[in-house]
Parts: structure tokens; C-alpha cells; sequence
């Protein structure tokens, strides 16, 4: 008979590039949940569902969700639930994400278009400069 494999803090870290301290804030967050083992319970044993789950909350984090944000989308995942909804939540938060990283590009277009603006009136100011005292 097969086991599920299993995983410790150290695993996990090495494997996807983080810290145990990064780790033991994701369980704290409600994101993973591993199994205690050992004396008092210190030893972290974490299943393949905790390393499914530390997966997907990197990868809502690389698409700049917040943790409540990642969290709720993985919770509703992991539920026996129709998918309907689920789709729905997971489209409307990606939809509300999209709509601020837009806000976000338009600020920075405006700054970088002010910037040039900036830099063109200095260039031509140091001309005049240079050209007076040439």
C-alpha cells in the first residue's frame, strides 16, 4: 500500500525558495495546516495537500492577491461545493485585481509622461546655460 508522502519545513523551504519563518506565517495565516509530531508536537509534518496549497498561495501572491484574498480562493477549493461559484469568486477577485494593477499603470504612465516633460525642460535650460558660457 502507496503512502502519502510528506514534507517538512525544510523540504518546503528548500523546495520553493522560502523561509521557515515565511512557512510557519502561512500556517499562522490559516493556509497550512500540517500535522504535529514528536515531543510536545514540535516537529511540522506537512502534507501533499499543505505543499498544494503553499504552492497555489505563491502563486496568487506572484499575481499580487492578498493572503485573505489567496486563502479564500484555496478554502473554496478545497470545499465539496459546486464549482460554479468557486469559478465566480476566483473570476470576480482577478477581475477586481486587474481593474487596480490598470489604475496602477495609468498613475505610472502619467508620472513617467511628467517626468519627460521634466527632463525635456532641464535639457533645454542646460542648453541655454552651456550656450552662454561657450
Amino acid at each position: 500500500m502507496a503512502t502519502n508522502p510528506t514534507f517538512t519545513i525544510s523540504d518546503l523551504a528548500r523546495e520553493f525558495d522560502l523561509t521557515t519563518r515565511a512557512i510557519r506565517f502561512y500556517e499562522d495565516m490559516g493556509l497550512l495546516q500540517p500535522q504535529r509530531e514528536g515531543p510536545g508536537g514540535r516537529n511540522r509534518v506537512y502534507s501533499a495537500r499543505d505543499r498544494t496549497r503553499l504552492k497555489l498561495t505563491l502563486r496568487a501572491k506572484r499575481l499580487g492577491l492578498s493572503l485573505t484574498e489567496a486563502r479564500e480562493i484555496i478554502d473554496m477549493y478545497d470545499s465539496p461545493r459546486d464549482t460554479g461559484p468557486q469559478l465566480r469568486k476566483f473570476l470576480a477577485v482577478l477581475a477586481d485585481h486587474r481593474r487596480q494593477l490598470e489604475e496602477q499603470m495609468a498613475d505610472l504612465m502619467a508620472n513617467l509622461d511628467e517626468v519627460k516633460v521634466h527632463e525635456k525642460e532641464a535639457r533645454a535650460l542646460l542648453a541655454k546655460v552651456e550656450k552662454k558660457t561657450a
